[in-house]
């Protein structure tokens, strides 16, 4: 009563364990903790991560959750590049609440799991609104694109306009036109 299969036959099978050796952990010497090889090199990325704090908060106290987080992947075993602090900017819409909020850029050469834990601490800290963390082939050196953003902005690129004087009507002196006549039962101060 039992179902043949084509070309199945039970003496061809061979057991798992034949071609591994079946001692516990082996093969995993260099992923111990404090183990620094040369293979951690490569398990390590790059990332951008960017986050957003209430508008409640101050500077300094942004600074002081970005030396939290700092600490937090240094103790995995990452590194942080650049940090950026961009300001209170506005949201397009309102997170929780709010309308502005704090931003900051940190570039972060780090495991995965240094920043696993440091998302995990984010989302627990009732000032962070959002966070975002991206995996980049290499970090930028200049500044990011909202500083040179604000660098624009500050600077006058226009150079100096001279004296314009009175700009009044640009399109110049209207020429004498006759008046309509008003409707008979139009008011006179033009209200409806």
């Amino acid at each position: 009563m039992g179902v043949k299969l084509a070309g199945y036959n039970p003496s061809s099978r061979v057991s798992a364990f034949d071609m591994y050796s079946v001692e516990p952990f082996s093969g995993l010497e260099g992923l111990r903790v404090g183990a620094a090889t040369g293979r951690e090199r490569q398990i390590m990325a790059l990332y951008e991560h960017i986050y957003l704090a209430r508008q409640d908060v101050t500077a300094q106290q942004v600074e002081a959750m970005t030396e939290q987080m700092k600490t937090v992947i240094e103790a995995n075993g990452g590194k942080i590049g650049k940090v950026e602090y961009w300001g209170v900017k506005s949201l397009a819409f309102r997170i929780k609440k709010n309308r502005k909020a704090h931003f900051t850029l940190i570039n972060i050469d780090a495991p995965p799991a240094a920043i696993t834990e440091m998302e995990r601490l984010m989302g627990i800290n009732e000032d962070v609104l959002r966070l975002l963390t991206l995996r980049v082939e290499a970090h930028e050196d200049a500044p990011s694109a909202m500083l040179r953003k604000r660098d624009d902005s500050d600077r006058d690129d226009r150079g100096d306009r001279g004296d314009r004087g009175d700009r009044g009507d640009r399109r110049g002196p209207r020429p004498d036109r006759p008046r309509r006549p008003r409707e008979d039962g139009a008011v006179e101060g033009g209200s409806f």
